[in-house]
């Protein structure tokens, strides 16, 4: 099964998701701003991704201007700052078994898809 997390206002997710949907493969929509993922599932997908918590962030957001954040932060108070604020999660976070990719560009799902 597939799970993707999933803004259907952003084009890189749609294009993601038509991709996994093209080949035929179950996926599960997790439309992670209205569900945003809890501190522990945040941390999987960091552990799934083999990223540190910057590198899953969306940094041009204005948010994260906003909540004065920078790429120096501490990675503890970059991931709360996910979970209470799910739109700096770059997206779409693509996750299959206990792997997992983000979607940028949406070809790079291709990877798992293979896998």
């Amino acid at each position: 099964m597939i799970t993707i997390w999933h803004n259907p206002r952003c084009s890189k997710s749609r294009q993601t998701l038509a991709l996994i949907e093209a080949t035929g493969a179950k996926v599960a929509v997790r439309r992670y701003l209205d569900s945003p993922p809890t501190m522990a599932e945040l941390e999987a997908a960091k552990s799934a991704l083999g990223l540190r918590p910057i590198d899953m962030m969306r940094t041009g957001e204005t948010r994260f201007k906003e909540l004065g954040l920078s790429k120096d932060s501490d990675d503890l108070t970059l991931m709360k700052a996910m979970v209470e604020n799910p739109i700096l999660i770059e997206r779409p976070i693509v996750f299959k078994d206990s792997q997992a990719i983000i979607g940028r560009p949406p070809e790079t799902v291709n990877i798992l898809l293979a896998g």
